[in-house]
């Protein structure tokens, strides 16, 4: 099966073709471009291509990254995913960034639990733990920095994403956000299309909101 993985939830803006069957990544592109992933994507998936020596036509499922992460960039990647998925007449599925940071982890260090633990700011967390398969021991969610600080006071494994700095004063190194588009693709292939086309995972609304007050009234 040959998988066209999509990323564009962080700074990062990533495409690869993987053929599950024989573990094999055939091609991949990334450029770290902030924001502008609507424009990017589309040279991004050829690049892909071009690389993998693959048509479009060949993909049999889209992954895409769900978030959370950017709120613009995760709809830039579901609205593509889908829309490749209609146009060819195959599944997609969605990947989350929690998962992605979490199996990436856990390929570096085997046999251990993982909390995924990204900075959501405004005194805020992205959480996720993961036992030593790679299995969800509970739900993602957005819990504040205190809550976030106590559940990682108790938890035994290994913790991974931007927030570690604010859970572990102590951390040092490289704790940004990484979601490597070769774990997108393979946790991609292992997703259950079944369970439905892929949707933004918003742990919170959008920071941009209406202002109620100067609303005018339809008539």
């Amino acid at each position: 099966m040959i998988i066209l993985a999509l990323d564009t939830a962080g700074v990062d803006c990533a495409a690869a073709l993987y053929d599950s069957g024989r573990d094999t990544m055939l091609g991949e592109a990334s450029d770290m471009i902030g924001k502008g992933h609507a424009e990017h994507l589309m040279g991004i998936v050829d690049r892909a291509l071009d690389q993998a020596g693959v048509a479009l036509s060949a993909v049999d499922r889209i992954a895409v990254t769900v978030g959370p992460g950017s709120f613009t960039g995760i709809r830039v990647g579901v609205a593509a995913a889908r829309g490749f998925a209609l146009s060819l007449g195959v599944p997609a599925v969605g990947v989350t960034t929690l998962a992605v940071m979490a199996e990436a982890q856990r390929l570096k260090t085997p046999g251990r639990p993982v909390l995924a633990a990204m900075d959501a700011k405004r005194n805020e967390i992205y959480l996720q733990a993961f036992d030593a398969d790679g299995e969800p021991l509970d739900e993602a969610r957005a819990v504040n920095v205190e809550e976030a600080e106590a559940f990682a006071a108790t938890f035994e494994g290994e913790v991974i994403g931007s927030a570690t700095p604010l859970l572990k004063p102590d951390a040092t190194g490289d704790y940004a956000n990484h979601f490597p588009i070769s774990m997108v693709a393979r946790l991609g292939a292992a997703a259950d299309p079944s369970a439905g086309k892929p949707k933004p995972l918003y742990l919170r609304g959008p920071d941009a909101k209406p202002q109620v007050g100067f609303a005018i009234a339809r008539v």
